[in-house]
């Protein structure tokens, strides 16, 4: 079974998640079902079909996040220096328009952009893995190809 490569504070939202799922979401679902119940025809229940439907999905993120960490290999950035890999926290520079952004080098699983987590499988964060300080990089987007040079490696 693949290993999926998770930092600390990756596998740590993810249990903080499958914990609430479990401890607090998958109750009330079941509360709610029953109250839907007691409304008699099924068939024509509106409550009780969405509710059903909310049980499905918290039920497949259980399993879904259950499968993750199950396969999780946990990578501690503090421990690691050089060139860009996992875990590494880069500062790159827009060639083009000069805007500055950083990101973190994580796994797929706890990947968010708008935190500046960005998935090692991206185009971005495969062009940049192997990199060092200075380097230039060109990654093709949908909108061009955008050239971005690093500015900052840090891990930890």
């Amino acid at each position: 079974m693949e290993k999926l490569p998770l930092t600390r504070a990756g596998q740590q939202m993810l249990d903080a998640e499958l914990k609430k799922l479990k401890s607090e979401e998958r109750p009330a679902i079941i509360r709610a079902i029953a109250e839907a119940r007691e409304h008699g025809d099924l068939s024509e229940n509106a409550e009780y079909h969405a509710a059903r439907e909310k049980q499905s999905f918290i039920e497949g993120r259980i399993k879904e996040l259950e499968s993750i960490l199950s396969r999780a290999e946990i990578i501690d950035p503090s421990r690691l220096s050089g060139s860009v890999k996992f875990g590494a926290t880069v500062t790159v520079v827009d060639e083009d328009t000069d805007e500055e952004r950083t990101f973190q080098i994580v796994g797929e699983a706890e990947a968010d952009l708008e935190k500046g987590l960005l998935n090692l499988k991206s185009p971005l964060a495969r062009a940049l893995i192997g990199k060092d300080e200075g380097d230039s990089v060109e990654v093709r987007t949908p909108g061009g190809a955008r050239n971005y040079e690093i500015l900052v490696i840090s891990y930890g």
